[in-house]
């Protein structure tokens, strides 16, 4: 038991599974070793309520699919420099039904977050790393499905300039894995505005996207109020972005 790491969250239902059964762990935590943190989940007795602690839980002992992802994980990527991640909150990204239990939601964790329920792709999960914080393994998003997050916030949520500034600092992503995730995107607005974004940036990745093989829907998407459309993309977009 003291082999799990400082603020993992415990499952109940997945320590039964390791060999725990709930007489154990009801024995456990009238001795002190662990505490209840909300039905069906526990914490070691002494450690802290950390946000990658739950969200390492939620993939490695569930089924639920929750992860950080669009600023938030462009940041721990070292994309994004402008703010320090315990600055503001962190991004959660879930697909479109999923349902959080009660214990995950009426705690308060070490960071705050902010969750965004979008059902992004044909297949989850895709584009997603492992990302160590503080000894704790979790999945977080790679810099392209990242970028992909902060463009389906857009523009109500999410700034389009500083979406733009933000793919402007992808110089180096791989190709082969950008062509996946727009392939398996559902949102054309996305898969759209990565592409005129990525090409107006000029990156040197941008020539190997075979677009023949990208579904980018048909019809004119406006995101601004007299905006400026952007023939090739089909896209009415800020002034500042076309020129």
């Amino acid at each position: 038991m003291q082999e799990y790491h400082k603020g993992l969250v415990l499952l109940s239902s997945w320590l039964v599974s390791e060999g725990y059964p709930y007489e154990l762990q009801q024995q456990y935590r009238k001795s002190g070793w662990l505490k209840s943190i909300g039905k069906g989940a526990m914490l070691k007795s002494n450690d802290p309520f950390l946000l990658s602690g739950a969200l390492a839980a939620f993939q490695t002992q569930s089924t639920i699919n929750i992860h950080l992802g669009g600023r938030t994980a462009l940041e721990l990527n070292g994309v994004a420099h402008y703010l320090q991640l315990n600055t503001q909150e962190a991004t959660l990204f879930a697909p479109g039904k999923t349902k959080l239990p009660l214990w995950f939601i009426s705690n308060k964790w070490d960071l705050e977050y902010k969750i965004f329920r979008a059902t992004l792709f044909v297949s989850e999960p895709v584009g997603l790393n492992d990302y160590s914080d503080a000894g704790i393994s979790m999945k977080i998003s790679t810099p392209a499905r990242a970028m992909m997050e902060c463009l389906s916030l857009c523009p109500k949520d999410f700034s389009l300039t500083e979406a733009y500034e933000l793919m402007e600092g992808l110089s180096t992503l791989r190709p082969k894995q950008v062509q996946e995730l727009l392939e398996v995107c559902t949102s054309i607005k996305v898969k759209r505005l990565f592409l005129y974004f990525a090409e107006r940036a000029g990156h040197s990745w941008f020539k190997y996207i075979d677009q023949t093989k990208i579904d980018l829907g048909s019809g004119n998407r406006s995101l601004v109020n007299s905006g400026v459309l952007v023939q090739k993309y089909s896209l009415v977009l800020p002034k500042e972005l076309v020129e």
